[in-house]
């Protein structure tokens, strides 16, 4: 028998299974029945049928609306450059603060979510995005900066959590064929959030041409529908709950121990050590905002022109996620073959659209938008066309790169445990670059500086990931291939009471 850890006794991979493997987590159940209970009871609209409560799509669309409350207000509020302020000083050391910590914690963070379970992690994460809010709220009005930095630490950690449990719930809920289409449908749920919480400023500042901070009513409108996100994630079904319509289940790990955690991070990177080629990529994923934000949309518009800004972008999100989503999912082509398409347009459209953009950095320095004679650009200012247009091709371009990403890690397996790992890494990665990149705006880099890093990352990122693209994405990951340790072991993955497991016998494979 095996360690507490698992129930069954490890096949070695050098082995062949006594019997045939009958069943495994992620294959459907011959002639399936659904469990008992009021989850798994058929919700209708009509004639509609939408499913049962713990099916893969109705909590990924939980998920997507509490991102639509915690970190897409967050986003309408970060777009508007410095947190809502005309001085982008204190948004970039809270934000420093935020993504040192969310660094250092969503490397962890896997192992977090897979012992805390889903719904806790998620709710945690909406709590520091609540506290992030309150903090700048009060900064209004009495100098609180201690509480800034703390509000921007802990929403680092909070964060850390929620973008852990998002990430291997997108990327293990679905069946292979179907993660392309699972992105694109929480991409433009959570971007929703960010075009509806750019009304909100929109609204209370429709009037300011000039560069103002926003008001007390826009802070307090994002933090209570950030509050509504968490409580909204209390509601989730945990991963061990999820049955697919074929009567399939995640693939999970039975009793994780903190110890087995911890090595999981471990062996994730020694199987398959070619995983750090897509490092730069997780790296660079983050580091275009803070020039989007700050350098364009924060110093070269008027505070209600930076709202419509803030809705297009997140906008143009949605828009790119519905239309790429799919693509990644083209039945008629294999999965390797898709990668390979995939990375040639992520690679045109870096070109083209950051090309565009050093056409329009050249027009403005710091010196220039500082000056007293400087007039921020209103929509009512001839020529506000063309940055409008730029500024909806790099929210458009930003859905592209973050949908490539999750859809190259999602094709290096299905075990929740394994993605929700990768996941980490990727939000850890992510978060250090923008660290980085937030300290530099704060010493006030030249802005072609920041523009030129971005590029260069970009190009440079996808040329070091290309091994991994055109080598190692597979046209399927079995489910023995997915679930096999380093030492050979295979990890037990359901419990005792799943259809399953009791169909199975002691599911031995």
């Amino acid at each position: 028998m095996a360690d507490s850890d698992s129930k069954v006794a490890p096949v070695m991979a050098t082995e062949k299974p006594t019997t045939p493997p009958q069943l495994a987590a992620d294959e459907p159940v011959p002639d399936f029945q659904r469990p008992p209970g009021w989850m798994y009871k058929e919700i209708k609209l009509g004639r509609w049928s939408a499913g049962w409560y713990a099916s893969p799509h109705i909590q990924l669309g939980m998920v997507a609306f509490v991102c639509f409350l915690c970190p897409g207000m967050f986003n309408a509020l970060s777009g508007l450059g410095g947190g809502g302020k005309t001085d982008a000083h204190l948004a970039d050391n809270m934000n420093i603060a935020l993504n040192s910590t969310f660094a250092v914690v969503a490397f962890f963070a896997g192992t977090f979510v897979n012992r805390m379970g889903i719904r806790l992690a998620l709710s945690l994460g909406g709590i520091g995005y609540t506290i992030y809010t309150i903090s700048l709220l009060v900064s209004e009005h009495a100098n609180v900066s201690g509480f800034n930095i703390f509000a921007g630490a802990l929403l680092g950690v909070c964060a850390g959590l929620l973008w852990a449990a998002q990430g291997a719930i997108m990327m293990s809920y679905p069946h292979e064929e179907q993660k392309g289409r699972y992105f694109a449908w929480f991409w433009g749920i959570f971007n929703i959030g960010g075009c509806l919480g750019s009304l909100i400023p929109l609204g209370e500042n429709i009037h300011v041409k000039a560069n103002v901070t926003v008001s007390d009513g826009t802070y307090i409108g994002f933090l209570v529908l950030m509050f509504a996100g968490a409580i909204l994630a209390l509601f989730l079904c945990d991963a061990d709950k999820i049955v697919r319509r074929d009567g399939s289940r995640v693939i999970l790990k039975q009793n994780p121990s903190w110890k087995t955690e911890f090595i999981g991070l471990w062996t994730t990177i020694r199987s398959e050590p070619y995983i750090v080629l897509l490092f730069p990529m997780f790296w660079t994923s983050n580091w275009f905002y803070t020039y989007q934000q700050n350098a364009i949309n924060g110093a070269h518009f008027g505070t209600r022109t930076k709202a419509l800004n803030g809705f297009l972008y997140w906008f143009a999100q949605i828009v790119a996620a519905v239309i790429i989503g799919p693509l990644f999912d083209l039945p008629q082509f294999r999965r390797s073959v898709r990668a390979k398409g995939a990375f040639g347009l992520v690679f045109a459209l870096t070109m083209i659209v950051w090309g565009g953009g050093y056409e329009w950095q050249k027009k403005y320095t710091r010196a220039t938008v500082a000056s007293k004679d400087f007039e921020p650009t209103d929509w009512t200012t001839p020529g506000y066309v063309g940055p409008m247009f730029l500024y909806m091709f790099y929210g458009g371009y930003d859905a592209v790169w973050q949908g490539y990403v999750y859809w190259l890690m999602g094709a290096l397996g299905n075990s929740g445990r394994k993605l929700a790992n990768l996941a980490g890494f990727y939000k850890g990665l992510q978060s250090a670059g923008a660290a980085v990149m937030w300290s530099l705006d704060r010493d006030k880099m030249p802005f072609m500086n920041e523009f030129i890093s971005n590029w260069v990352l970009l190009c440079g990122s996808l040329i070091v990931a290309a091994p991994v693209v055109f080598f190692k994405i597979k046209d399927h990951v079995s489910v023995e291939d997915d679930l096999r340790d380093t030492d050979g072991t295979i990890e037990d993955v359901l419990p005792e009471d799943h259809p399953e497991k009791v169909r199975a016998g002691d599911h031995n494979i």
